[in-house]
Order: structure tokens, then C-alpha cells, then sequence
């Protein structure tokens, strides 16, 4: 029985999900999105993916609500709208991912740049490369008299 139990609140947990609504009029898809799911950033990074292949335009229609409209360069064949529209929904995830992990990551890469930074040499690269080369011409020509056709004799 409590396998019944638990069917049954799987099939009405998985009708509770709809997949990202859109609208499409053959020539463009729209969706309208709620910035505490989808944060801006995360909607911008996501709309940047496209710019290759759609015209984009964002609007702000309500507090608190994103739109976003994508008109594909090219007229879209039968059922490419619909894709555009998975495609878009799964980008906004991949950068809801990308900002989650920065985030739980960050105090680490800070960490780790500090160290690094502040276990390099106090001299800088320059000024060492420099005194090298004033070793090398010393130790060939102490008098720096050297003329080059004279290297072949």
C-alpha cells in the first residue's frame, strides 16, 4: 500500500510541473519570467547564447517579472520555435548552475588567488630579465668592444 502511496504522490507532484511557458506566433517565441526563479543575470547570460541566432528583446512588463522575446534571424521552419523555446529554458538552468557554483566557490578562488599572488618574487620579472642580460654581455666583452665582423676571424 505504500507503494500505491507513493505513485500516486509522484504523478501529482509531476502534473504540479509545467514545463516554461511560451508564446509563439510562427515568427517569434515569448516567455514571461519571474526574477525570484530566474534572477537577471541569469536571464542575460542566457539571452547572450542566442544573439548569433535570434534577435532579442527584454522588457520588464510587472515588478518582479522579466520578458523575453526571441525572433530567429532566419524564418523558423515548423516546430523550431518550440525548440528555441527548450533550448532557452535549458540555458537560463545551465546559468542558474554556473552562478550557484560561483558562488559556493568563491572564497576558495579568492583564497587561492591571494596565495598566489602573495608567494610571488618581490623582483619583478622585468628588472631580473634585465640583470641577466647585463651578466651575459659582461661575461662575453668586459670592455663591451666587441665589432661583429670580427666574431668570424
Amino acid at each position: 500500500m505504500s507503494e500505491q502511496v507513493q505513485n500516486d504522490t509522484a504523478a501529482d507532484y509531476s502534473d504540479e510541473l509545467d514545463e516554461l511557458t511560451f508564446l509563439e506566433d510562427g515568427r517569434r517565441v515569448s516567455f514571461t519570467l519571474d526574477e525570484s526563479v530566474y534572477p537577471r543575470e541569469a536571464v542575460h547570460g542566457a539571452a547572450y547564447l542566442f544573439v548569433d541566432r535570434c534577435f532579442l528583446f527584454l522588457a520588464a512588463p510587472a515588478e518582479g517579472k522579466i520578458e523575453v522575446r526571441l525572433k530567429p534571424k532566419k524564418a523558423p521552419a515548423e516546430g523550431e520555435l518550440e525548440a528555441l523555446a527548450g533550448e532557452f529554458g535549458n540555458a537560463l538552468l545551465d546559468q542558474l548552475l554556473r552562478a550557484q557554483v560561483s558562488e559556493s566557490t568563491g572564497k576558495l578562488r579568492e583564497y587561492a588567488f591571494a596565495r598566489a599572488f602573495l608567494s610571488a618574487p618581490v623582483q619583478s620579472s622585468i628588472e631580473q630579465l634585465l640583470a641577466e642580460l647585463d651578466e651575459e654581455e659582461m661575461e662575453d666583452d668586459e670592455l663591451e668592444i666587441e665589432v661583429p665582423w670580427e666574431q668570424g676571424e
